[in-house]
């Protein structure tokens, strides 16, 4: 008979600012986490030391949850040594993957992890996909813009890992093919250096000079929100589903990673055959995960589903958080609701007032169904009032989460004593004979129950007590104190075995030739040094030019590749002929201009630079 298919692992991957916002999103449920290091990471502004990336190994590796570093920037060949150096500090810690952008690195001296390709890598045409899967690489991290049936063709013609973004922040621009910010700041998004100029505001003017729209987020998208898509990520072929959010705090991370967590293992539980956790424990929560109460721009599930209009936070870049209702009445100094709320005193609020420009502030007062701001502005009634800080919630996410590793105790009785069994939920079995007298219990009802208090305060371990199996041929009454320090060197044991058998995945990385793709490359494909240079060349690619940073005119060169269009947005859209816009369209920042063009056959939008 053939054997039976294992369960397909399902990773959820958290991003990590730092070594608090790591353990948080461990604690929280993830399978996964990426932190960067001190230098070579696209968030240049979350760089950690190599003592709190061996910390978060440690920490992590007990439930048998990874470490993925990023080394995603593009680097000069000045820059080469350090990015050798970096690539073995991460193995030295403990890393069990890196996420790269920069070819060049494929010809460095690689310690056998996997290697992931960055979504900068523009992981999007299948080509580009086989050709990272025969050059050795394990993983593609997707274009934020797959729609599902990309996605299941990508899966259906490849075996490479795929791991697809699920919330969070998105890039408007096709990833690593953006270079607004370097255009605007010579801060390259390439480097770690984004100054996100997709968040600006922008006038839209036609070719006659009309101005259609006046200082609005016209690039600056919603977030990401796919909680309720894991099910058809699945079955397209995803098997890590990765929170964006490296620049977030621990209080976002963990309540978002809380309520992946749960919709995931409704999907495990639910098909236990199929599918399974990629790490160990089970996760205790004291508070209800809500998307809404942490930092959002609002929701969308951007192309998955195919194109939308209403992808666009046209009004502000800033979180709004949740809707709390509509302004019914307006007092002196106060307003109330239209509906029941939970809103405190010390609460943020936020709305539009009637020249749609967002306004803040905190509540002074809640009294009754009063609600008096800290500072007053003009309101109206009908207006949308959105809570976006909640400090009782946030202090319940700090303190509300617990991850522990189950444990079996088997217990039995020795010729010269007593034996203890435990065997973790991963099958890490330790055994530890004691020798004792064996003195007849004055309360025998009392002895198992003895021995199940004892050896369930686990607290100050990552472990808890799960079943318990006695063999006594009678009861024996042994001293509590005793029992105690069984305890202590039986899980001190399990601990050290636990952390021996964890299971580290070694790749021999070796030199490939397959032909690239394309036979020629322009700076959009980010050559920096001549080690990259080295590798396409090995692949076939015959004219490769330099990087957009490397430039030195880069007047009328594009800056950005984007699925979403302003022409659809405004209801122009060819494919529609619903309205006809006077073109070229021009985006206007601080009296500077760039032109839009539109592909519409593969429905693409590009802003190019000044001439």
């Amino acid at each position: 008979m053939p054997s039976a298919k294992k369960p397909v692992k399902l990773e959820l991957l958290a991003p990590a600012k730092d070594l608090n916002s790591a353990k948080m999103a461990i604690s929280a449920g993830a399978d996964a986490v990426y932190i960067g290091g001190p230098q070579f990471s696209a968030r240049s502004a979350a760089g950690n030391s190599w003592q709190d990336i061996a910390e978060v190994v440690k920490f992590a590796h007990q439930y048998y949850a990874k470490v993925y570093l990023p080394v995603n920037t593009i680097f000069f060949d000045k820059e080469t040594s350090a990015v050798q150096e970096t690539i073995n500090e991460a193995y030295e810690a403990g890393a069990d993957a890196l996420m790269i952008q920069d070819m060049g690195i494929m010809e460095m001296d690689l310690p056998p992890l996997p290697i992931f390709a960055s979504t900068q890598n523009h992981n999007y045409d299948i080509d580009q996909i086989k050709f990272l899967e025969k050059a050795g690489f394990t993983r593609v991290i997707l274009a934020r813009e797959c729609d599902l049936a990309r996605i299941k063709k990508i899966s259906q013609e490849t075996k490479i890992e795929l791991e697809a973004f699920v919330h969070g922040a998105l890039c408007v621009s096709f990833s690593g093919r953006c270079f607004f910010s370097q255009a605007l700041s010579q801060r390259s998004a390439n480097r770690g250096q984004c100054m996100q100029a997709c968040r600006l505001p922008f006038s839209l003017v036609d070719g006659t000079g009309k101005e259609l729209i006046k200082d609005r987020f016209l690039l600056s998208l919603k977030d990401l929100d796919l909680s309720g898509s894991l099910k058809e990520l699945i079955e397209a072929g995803v098997t890590s589903f990765k929170i964006e959010g490296r620049l977030k705090d621990e209080i976002y991370v963990g309540n978002v990673v809380a309520k992946y967590r749960q919709e995931l293992d409704k999907i495990i539980s639910a098909n236990p055959e199929k599918y399974q956790k990629a790490s160990s424990g089970k996760i205790d929560f004291d508070f209800e995960p809500d998307l809404a109460r942490t930092f959002n721009r609002g929701y969308t599930n951007y192309f998955l589903y195919g194109r939308q209009r209403n992808v666009i936070s046209l009004d502000s870049q800033k979180s709004l958080g949740k809707l709390m209702g509509k302004v019914a009445e307006v007092g002196k100094n106060y307003f109330t609701l239209n509906r029941a709320h939970d809103l405190k005193n010390a609460d943020g609020i936020c709305w539009f007032d009637e020249n749609d420009n967002l306004i803040g502030t905190n509540i002074n007062l809640v009294e009754d169904e009063k609600i008096f701001p800290n500072k007053w502005f003009s309101l109206r009634p009908g207006t949308e009032i959105f809570r976006n800080l909640d400090p009782v919630f946030e202090k319940k996410v700090i303190h509300g989460v617990k991850r522990s590793v189950a444990v079996d105790f088997i217990i039995k009785e020795t010729k010269l004593g007593f034996s203890v069994k435990a065997e973790d939920e991963d099958k890490n079995t330790v055994e530890l004979a004691f020798e004792s007298e064996k003195n007849p219990a004055q309360k025998p009802e009392l002895i198992e129950a003895n021995w199940r208090q004892q050896f369930s305060k686990l607290g100050e371990t990552v472990f808890f007590a799960r079943n318990f199996d006695f063999h006594f041929k009678k009861p024996y009454f042994i001293p509590l104190s005793v029992l105690n320090d069984w305890r202590r060197k039986v899980i001190l044991e399990l601990d050290q075995k636990r952390s021996e058998n964890y299971p580290r995945i070694k790749v021999i990385h070796k030199k490939t030739d397959h032909p690239y793709p394309q036979a020629e490359l322009d700076y959009s494909f980010n050559v920096a040094n001549s080690l990259a240079r080295k590798f396409y060349e090995r692949h076939g690619v015959s004219a490769i030019e330099d990087s957009f940073e490397q430039q030195k005119d880069v007047r009328g060169k594009k800056l950005m590749t984007t699925k979403h269009c302003l022409k659809h947005f405004l209801g122009a859209c060819p494919k529609e002929m619903k309205k006809v816009l006077e073109e070229p369209l021009f985006l206007v920042y601080e009296g500077k201009k760039y032109r839009l063009s539109f592909d519409c056959a593969e429905c693409l939008m590009e802003i190019w630079n000044q001439d």
